[in-house]
């Protein structure tokens, strides 16, 4: 392994922005035009699941945040990923080492389900879901359009704890 896994530090929110800019260029991986401002993005995402990936410079190459589905209590243990890996890092396994890590946490911390939205050509991340459990729930047709006015699917993912909440 030739990258560390290590919480996200509000320092990292540069690196982790321009991962997340990439990420809207590439068209494939959020429908969002632009990124938020740091202070937008740290309300969205729980404090506990926030994880980098980088490097012996300490360059990020990707990262991994969770949010609450809702703020209604009884939805407490039903989290969204969100993950994203530089271009250049792909194919080095950060996202599989993300997800055990973050499914191992969550696990031992009651949260029973997680779940991800993930545009229908990302073909990528839906393998890496899969990879780990995640069951494919349904597809929402055209429920966006992207840069460039292309109406596009996402497909709903979920995994449901084994261990945690049931």
């Amino acid at each position: 392994m030739d990258y560390t896994i290590r919480a996200m530090k509000p320092d990292d929110w540069n690196a982790v922005r321009d991962i997340y800019l990439e990420g809207i260029r590439l068209k494939y991986a959020t429908f969002q035009t632009s990124a938020p401002s740091y202070e937008e993005w740290d309300k969205g995402h729980l404090v506990n699941y926030r994880y980098v990936a980088v490097d012996s410079t300490e360059a990020v190459k990707g990262w991994i945040a969770l949010s609450p589905s809702s703020s209604r209590c009884v939805y407490k243990g039903v989290v969204e990923i969100s993950v994203y890996i530089a271009k250049e890092a792909a194919g080095k396994h950060i996202g599989s080492d993300f997800f055990e890590k973050v499914i191992s946490e969550t696990e031992q911390d009651g949260i029973w389900t997680l779940y991800s939205s993930i545009i229908s050509i990302n073909k990528a991340s839906i393998a890496l879901h899969s990879k780990f459990g995640f069951r494919l729930v349904g597809t929402r047709e055209r429920i966006a359009q992207d840069m460039d006015g292309i109406w596009r699917d996402t497909v709903l993912m979920e995994r449901r704890s084994q261990v945690a909440g049931i």
